[in-house]
């Protein structure tokens, strides 16, 4: 018995300093703060700033209107010089496109016009053509004695001609003559083509149509021309809208979800383009932010996995190493929320990712809070799960 409590004692003494070695011995941080990146929002254009009234530490999502700048006072001198070029080519536009038609429609006009005159003078060929052709057969059928015919006065011309008397076979050649000239022309007129002497092979109205739809083809094309060139102007305008309407400013969108940080101009302010209104803090890319001895910095590599544990909760995080900045990293926290205080630079710095701390609804955003990251296991980690 004297043993066994002898064997007891010693276990226990072994078991105490196993876990005071292990405790002392494991990789822990001095440190550990939620940090997050902090994002200045600057003026788009000069003009008069508009805050609307918010709280310090406010919620912010992404696309809300944080606030405004208005400039009243942008050039629109260009914007004004585009809209009269606009007017001036559409009114050019609408001289080339009334002029087309009604150049269209006196086209119209001459080609019916030359229907007429080719309907007619069809008809007037074949009515000449049949009288000549009764003409014809009546000197075939007539049987003159002496070989003369009477030939009647000619009574189309200025003077009236008295009656004479012709060879028949004279007569009949020149009215066999007159039938065949008479076959071809009306031939030819069936095929649009009008022959006669001095006359040219088509009418008056069918060659001025010919002319016209030369200067239909060039009105077309400059109807063409006259478009692209409204549209050319249309398109300048747009963007130079686009441009006033940027100087001219409007609403500035939140472009991260966070919180309002720190404000940086009074409402009602004149700002230059490119000073700084806002700082938000943008609560999706929190962060941990810590600091440890050198012999645990040394241990140590990114990418490597850890343990974060929030002060005041139960909770442990997984996370992973991202940075190891080393001794003296003050440059490093010029655009994070928390800034490092002297005991941390003196130590060496390390920031870690924890997935669940930004996923988490009750520990997101809280930038400032403390705990400690564990980067060993620990011979005490199962109490401290059952204890909290």
């Amino acid at each position: 018995m004297r043993y066994t409590a002898l064997v007891i004692g010693i276990l226990t003494v072994i078991l105490a300093l196993w876990i005071m070695v292990g405790e002392q011995m494991s990789g822990a941080s001095a440190n550990a703060v939620v940090n997050a990146p902090v994002v200045t929002v600057r003026a788009p254009v000069a003009g008069t700033l508009r805050l609307p009234e918010r709280q310090f530490g406010s919620r912010v999502s992404r696309g809300q209107m944080i606030a405004s700048v208005q400039d009243t006072l942008v050039d629109r001198v260009r914007l004004y010089d585009l809209l009269m070029e606009l007017r001036l080519e559409h009114a050019a536009r609408l001289q080339i496109e009334e002029t087309l038609e009604e150049t269209q429609n006196l086209r119209q006009q001459l080609v019916d016009r030359a229907e007429t005159f080719r309907m007619h003078r069809l008809q007037e060929l074949e009515t000449r053509l049949s009288h000549a052709e009764a003409r014809l057969a009546i000197l075939e059928d007539t049987d003159s004695p002496d070989g003369t015919v009477q030939q009647f006065p000619d009574t189309d011309g200025p003077n009236i001609v008295s009656a004479t008397s012709r060879p028949r076979s004279l007569m009949l050649e020149d009215a066999r003559e007159q039938v065949a000239v008479l076959e071809i022309a009306l031939s030819a007129a069936r095929q649009g083509v009008f022959l006669g002497d001095g006359y040219n092979d088509a009418p008056n109205s069918e060659q001025r149509v010919t002319e016209l739809d030369s200067e239909i083809n060039t009105l077309t094309t400059g109807v063409a021309e006259a478009q692209a060139r409204h549209a050319a102007v249309e398109e300048r305008i747009s963007r130079e809208r686009i441009r006033v309407n940027g100087l001219t400013g409007g609403e500035i969108a939140a472009t991260v979800n966070g919180s309002f940080w720190e404000i940086l101009e009074a409402d009602g302010v004149t700002v230059q383009r490119g000073d700084p209104l806002v700082r938000l803090v943008d609560c999706d890319s929190a962060l941990v932010t810590l600091s440890v001895t050198e012999r645990v910095y040394n241990q140590l590599e990114i990418g490597q996995a850890a343990k974060f544990r929030l002060g005041g909760t139960s909770a442990v995080y997984d996370a992973t190493i991202s940075r190891l900045a080393g001794s003296g990293a003050e440059t490093i926290y010029r655009n994070l929320a928390v800034a490092p205080s002297q005991r941390h630079l003196e130590r060496f710095d390390v920031a870690l990712i924890v997935p669940d701390l930004q996923s988490d609804t009750n520990a997101n955003c809280m930038i400032g809070r403390t705990g400690r990251a564990f980067f060993d296991n620990r011979p005490l980690d199962w109490l401290r799960g059952i204890f909290g």
